[in-house]
């Protein structure tokens, strides 16, 4: 057979062989060395590459800084965090930085998405409210704690999106609705922990009064310049905390959108 023949049938091959599922064809310059990778295969090499990516997290950026709680680290060691991000940041997903999600929103960083649960003490048997569902990743990390997550999000795109992806990855203990957070989720109260991740400038009362005796709320508070909050309510009093400052979100109000 002729070079010009072999060619012609090596390249037919190759064509023949971008049309079977599940493979992609790379063919050297020089028709030598014909590789054949499985779309699968090469999915199973990213998924290893994001599952070391989460331990480094939880280690260098989480463990490192003083997070203790284990529910916490497993938590954060188990949920995929690039499948919250769009694909375009999906390579950052476990930086250690906050990331863009659409409509002048962010994903906080890992560390404050743990240091925020950890300080909520969250028992397996809560019952949690989240004000700001964003793409869905903080209330992912709590529906792995606690028994009962309801979530609120006052952009209908985010909400929207955020179901699916839980919806995607079997979540059946989390909840998200469309709203605006500042008036909480009475349907579902008292809570017995509320973690909110959009900064009023304070507390909101409503969520006060949502919260179960012994519950606590952490949450950014501050117009530029914030902090987060751990309030604890007791029987006869509510006792605030001011831990770190942050920057979050501003709160959004239905009134002004």
């Amino acid at each position: 057979m002729s070079w010009e023949l072999a060619s012609i049938a090596l390249l037919c091959f190759c064509v023949l062989l971008m049309y079977l599922p599940g493979y992609a064809v790379e063919l050297s310059s020089n028709y030598h060395g014909l590789q054949i990778n499985s779309f699968y295969g090469a999915g199973e090499q990213l998924g290893e590459q994001f599952e070391q990516q989460r331990r480094q997290m939880v280690k260098y950026q989480l463990r490192d800084r003083g997070l203790k709680d284990e529910r916490v680290l497993a938590a954060m060691s188990k949920v995929p965090r690039h499948q919250f991000v769009d694909s375009s940041w999906r390579d950052l997903a476990y930086s250690d930085r906050p990331l863009p999600i659409g409509h002048n929103q962010t994903i906080s960083q890992p560390y404050i998405v743990a240091y925020m649960t950890e300080a909520a003490e969250i028992s397996s048997e809560a019952k949690v409210l989240e004000i700001g569902t964003g793409c869905g990743y903080q209330a992912a990390i709590l529906g792995e704690i606690a028994k009962e997550v309801y979530s609120i999000e006052i952009i209908p795109q985010l909400a929207e999106r955020a179901r699916r992806t839980l919806s995607q990855l079997g979540y059946e203990n989390i909840e998200v609705k469309t709203g605006d957070g500042y008036q909480g989720w009475a349907e579902h109260a008292p809570y017995d922990a509320i973690i909110v991740t959009a900064a009023p400038e304070e507390i909101p009362e409503p969520l006060i009064e949502q919260l179960a005796i012994n519950g606590k709320m952490v949450i950014p508070v501050g117009t530029w310049y914030q902090d987060i909050i751990v309030l604890t309510k007791t029987e006869n009093r509510i006792v605030e905390e001011k831990t770190i400052p942050v920057r979050f979100v501003p709160m959004r109000r239905k009134s002004f959108l």
